[in-house]
Parts: structure tokens; sequence; C-alpha cells
């Protein structure tokens, strides 16, 4: 086998890619391994989802020729592409997508299965994926040298027809962070050329949470959105690059370089939790954009960027609402940013219980913002703080207090003061956060203590 990786396929997919090839071999066609399988192979990664490419066969006889050995969704059969239920098959046949408007949705689809695996190759976005593998005869084909690149680290698009697709640069974005590639100078031109600004959200979205959550060098990724000119369709991030700071505390430069080393830093430290590491990394990817918005320079030379924490919650806003249209997500990654600097704060001056608890209100999640003040701590080479003693102390005062990962829980509800014989109304709701800002003050740590505190309310209400 001259991929060795493929060895790592599941002997179930495995066996069920041969069957397919050889059914449609028997049917006049023939099928390849392509895209990101080959180059997984090749890299020794991990392969999870296969993609085969048939020629020589309309997707009708297609569907005909394996509909009675495999369960087959037909969902994506308008496109030439079928779903085979169970082992993470999709199937596609050649095709030919003719623009027949300005968004990218304006397209018409031809069915193309007579193409040569060059004509094929060339609709594919980078060399490194235009890489096929007949299953049968255990043969490489490479016609735009692929593996070259991907041995040489280069990321280089397959042709022209990269246009067509503007999402590609976020791709190329993602690819360069994933394969730390570094991209070859023709497609950093071309990208130039190319504009974001008729894609859907959901797609740009899905880019950049690639990025954060399978980049290793998400630095080098955000450097390319720099060098081919597409950062300024964020200029939230792009007003980064001309905002300085104090040598003393930053001797990596610019808010920019800073930002990029500390998504290095949160790309070392992922727990592979897709929806924590997507927040985590959105909250240190924003959390300096306030600095341009404050920083001067004071009579003693230093420059200072005061409040830039809370000034920088508009600015992420408006960042996050061009990547993305998921309103929990932005709710929960802006109170990180606004609270990015308390860690540090509150291991200075050694903050007591009730502060701590008003935090976890605040962002939510306090183990959340410490992995953000983590990240900024070690995004300073060459200084930097790997042992984290303000996190390593906040989080287990947080532990111990059982607000890590949560806020506190009301122990005074409304039906606890119905219970005690008050008349719902619009006092409850006074009553209630009277009684939750006690407990956040630790002035009860139970449901008794909790009541007895209402119940001192209440009679000191009567005795007036």
């Amino acid at each position: 086998m001259q991929l060795e990786g493929l060895q790592q396929i599941p002997a179930r997919q495995k066996a069920a890619c041969l069957k397919i090839a050889q059914l449609v071999q028997a049917a006049g066609g023939r099928a390849y391994l392509v895209g990101g399988a080959v180059r997984d192979a090749f890299l020794g990664r991990p392969i999870k989802d296969l993609d085969l490419e048939v020629f020589g066969l309309h997707p009708d006889a297609l569907l005909h020729c394996l509909q009675a050995h495999f369960a087959i969704d037909p969902v994506g059969q308008h496109f030439g592409v079928l779903l085979v239920k169970g082992f993470n098959i999709d199937i596609a046949v050649p095709r030919k997508e003719i623009s027949s408007g300005p968004k990218h949705t304006d397209f018409l689809v031809e069915y193309a299965p007579d193409s040569s695996l060059a004509e094929a190759a060339s609709r594919r976005d980078f060399t490194i994926n235009a890489i096929s593998y007949d299953l049968l005869s255990d043969t490489l084909h490479d016609p735009y040298g692929g593996l070259q690149d991907l041995q040489a680290g280069r990321l280089r698009h397959v042709s022209q027809k990269f246009a067509e697709d503007p999402l590609r640069v976020l791709r190329a974005m993602q690819f360069i962070a994933r394969f730390d590639l570094e991209p070859d100078p023709s497609t950093v031109q071309l990208c130039r050329q190319l504009s974001p600004k008729q894609l859907p959200i959901e797609r740009i979205e899905s880019e950049w949470k690639k990025l954060i959550l399978q980049g290793g060098k998400i630095g080098q990724g955000l450097q390319f959105l720099m060098d081919c000119g597409w950062l300024h369709y964020f200029p939230e991030l792009a007003a980064l690059d001309a905002c300085q700071q104090d040598p003393q505390w930053h001797p990596e430069g610019s808010v920019w370089v800073h930002t990029r080393h500390c998504m290095d830093a949160f790309a070392l430290n992922r727990i592979e939790d897709a929806e924590e590491d997507f927040i985590v990394g959105l909250a240190v990817l924003c959390h300096d954009l306030g600095k341009p918005l404050c920083s001067y320079q004071d009579a003693q030379g230093r420059i200072r960027s005061p409040q830039h924490d809370r000034l920088g919650v508009p600015q992420a806003r408006r960042f996050l609402q061009r990547i993305t249209r998921q309103k929990a997500l932005i709710d929960a990654v802006l109170p990180l940013v606004e609270h990015h600097m308390r860690p540090h704060d509150f291991y200075r001056q050694q903050a007591g219980d009730a502060a701590i608890r008003r935090l976890a209100v605040k962002v939510k999640r306090i183990d959340r913002l410490v992995r953000v003040a983590q990240a900024d701590a070690n995004g300073r080479p060459p200084l930097s703080d790997p042992e984290f003693a303000a996190g390593r102390w906040l989080q287990a005062r947080a532990q111990a207090l059982a607000v890590q990962a949560s806020a506190p829980q009301p122990l005074v509800m409304g039906r606890h003061l119905i219970q005690l014989g008050c008349q719902p109304g619009p006092q409850f709701k006074s009553l209630l956060e009277q009684c939750y800002q006690a407990q956040l003050d630790g002035h009860f740590s139970d449901q008794a203590g909790g009541l007895a505190f209402v119940q001192r309310i209440l009679l000191d209400h009567v005795c007036e």
C-alpha cells in the first residue's frame, strides 16, 4: 500500500470503500479516494471522514449500483453527492459549476462523469487536496504536485478556478494554522483579488471555528489574513496592528503580535470540548480589542491602556457579529472579554469569597475566564508564566466555593416565599434579589440559612 497512513482507517470503513470501488468498477466506472483523507494519510494524521470520487457513472447509475448493498442518503444527489449511511463516506461525481450571478450560491451544476482525473482535480482548492488514490490498483495520482507541496510545507492553489469561491481564502487561513504551512506567493496574490462580501455568515463561521478548534499555529493563520489583505474586512482586528504596547510588559510588540501569540498559547491548552474551546478561543482572540481606543503614552513615556477590557466589549460584539449569528455564543464570549484582567487583579488583591462569587455571576464560568487569562499571560514572549499562579489560585478558590463552572444558584426561590406566607406580586423580585445578594455576600450558605434570612427581613418589615 503506497499510503501507509490508510492503515489507520477502521477496518469496517476501509472494507466498505473497497466494496464500493468494486461495485463501481463492475458498473463500468472507477472510484478514487480523494481530498483530506489522502492528504491526512500522507501526513500520518487520524482519518475520520472519507470522500470518494466516481468517474464514468452518472449519479443515477451510481445510486442504482450501490443501493442494493448500502443504505444511501441521496440528500445531495442534486449536486452529484451520495452519503453512505453508517460509514462516514461521501461519494461524488465530478461536476462543473457555472456561475449565474454575483452571490456565492448563484451557480448551475453540470455533471461531468467523463472528466479526466486532472480536470476534476483542477476544480479543487489547494494542491494538497487534489491528490487521488485508486484503492483497487494501489496507485496515487497527483497531477498538480500536492505531495511535493506537503513535503515542502507549502500551501498553493491548484488553478485560477480557485477564485470561483472566495471562502477558500478563509480555508487557506485555517489550513495554514492546522498544517503549519507557508502560503505560496502566487496564492497570496490571488487571494488579494477576492472578497468575502457575498459569503454566507454560516460558512465564514465554519472556517473560523476550524481555525480555533484545530489550528496548532493559529497565529500563522491570522497573519495570512493580513498578508493577503483580508484583515481589513475585520476592522476590529486590523486596528490591533498599529497599536503599540509598553515594552516592559509586552516585549513582543504590537497588540496584533500579542494576540497572535495568545492564540498559539490557547492552542496548547485546548480541552477538546468543542463548545468550550470555541468560546474561550474567541474570547482570547477578542480580549484586547479595546486597546486601540484608549492606548496613550504618559508623561514618563509609558504606554497605558486604561479600561481597555470594558471598552473592548462593543468592539468584540461587532467583530463576532461579522462571523456568527449565534447570540448565545456572543453572550458567552463578551463577559470573558470584559473581565479578562480579573484573575490577576483578584490574586494581587487576595479577593474575598463575595467578590469571587460575584465574578462567577458575571462570567458564568470562572474556569473559562482562567483559560483566557492564562493565554493572555503566555502571549508575551520571551516573558511567560507557565505556572500561572493567579489562575491556579482563583481556580482553587472558585472550586472551594462551588462556582468554578457555574454561577451560584439562588438558594431562596419564589416558592419558598409563598411557603412563608408571602403573596406573589411586584415585591417578589426585589425580595429575591435581596436574598441573592446576601447569599453572594456569604450571609448564608444553605437553604435553611436563606429561609431564616427571609424571615428576618419579613419580621423587620412588619416591625416597621
